[in-house]
């Protein structure tokens, strides 16, 4: 029961890369560039979770990737939302 909701939420997480890539090109914001990358690394993540038996989810390598994908989603907020250097007048 447990791999197929770990696959569920792989399948998921995929699934809004999808969704947030399509924004990217649309828009050409880097905001969902961002988070594309953050729920691919997680849908990877889990993938990875649940094909390998050999460790469990509480060794660093697991909350190192965790960080980097949260991080992503948190520099593409501060950077949607800090003021932009440009002309003045």
């Amino acid at each position: 029961m447990n791999d197929l909701i770990t696959g569920a939420v792989c399948m998921g997480s995929l699934v809004i890369t999808l969704f947030f890539l399509r924004f990217w090109r649309n828009s050409g914001d880097r905001f969902f560039l961002y988070f594309a990358l953050s729920f691919f690394i997680e849908g990877l993540h889990r993938l990875y979770s649940s094909l390998s038996r050999a460790s469990g989810e509480d060794t660093p390598l697991h909350y190192l990737i965790r960080l980097l994908a949260y991080g992503l989603i948190l520099w593409a907020i501060l950077e949607k939302n800090l003021p932009r250097e440009g002309p003045r007048k």
